[in-house]
């Protein structure tokens, strides 16, 4: 069975296509128009083992938030189409992602109940030309998408660019855990028969 999403999305402030494959290699190809984000989704594409195909326009002349968001949305709604109905997926992933001075855990649920626990206080907001305070944003609009249950804590850590790429690391690393099929599991892993 072919694990895949492919989806396109285009709005007066953006278009964007994602083609997402479960059982991948870890390659990507990532072109968003800002290359420390188009650097997050390549860490997530490679920690995950998924390959990754993102090519997205946006009004980047206005603000990073059009792009960065509706990327989330659409890349949300790419996971869904993959995951399907969910059967023999183990359901729960987590990841704890030291990096240089900061230490990051995500745990997530593919529970089709979509909800995000952000506690990251970040030092200051930008990486170079990225805004990472829209890393939860991001976030909330993949979570919404795809139907995760996710949770992220940053216990330490100073330097924004470490903290935001363990960030996406350990997304990529608890999506793939997740997403593992488990031929024990009949349907969905859950006790109502349904997710």
């Amino acid at each position: 069975m072919e694990r895949e999403g492919s989806i396109s999305r285009k709005t007066r402030e953006t278009e964007i296509q994602v083609e997402l494959r479960l059982d991948g290699e870890g390659e990507s190809q990532i072109s968003t128009g800002i290359p420390f984000f188009d650097h997050l989704l390549t860490a997530l594409a490679r920690h995950g083992l998924f390959d990754l195909r993102i090519q997205a326009n946006g009004d980047l002349e206005v603000d990073q938030h059009h792009t960065v968001e509706d990327v989330g949305i659409t890349l949300g709604q790419a996971i869904r189409v993959a995951v399907g109905e969910a059967a023999g997926l183990a359901r729960f992933g987590s990841a704890r992602i030291p990096m240089a001075d900061a230490l990051v855990q995500v745990d997530l649920d593919l529970s089709l109940r979509p909800h995000l626990v952000y506690r990251v206080s970040l030092k200051r907001d930008w990486v170079g030309q990225f805004d990472a305070a829209l890393v939860e944003d991001f976030l909330y609009a993949l979570c919404t998408n795809a139907g995760i249950d996710l949770h992220v804590n940053l216990e330490y850590g100073h330097n924004v660019h470490h903290t935001v790429e363990g960030i996406f690391k350990g997304f990529g690393r608890a999506l793939d855990q997740a997403t593992r099929i488990d031929p024990r599991i009949r349907g969905p892993l859950s006790t109502k028969g349904s997710l």
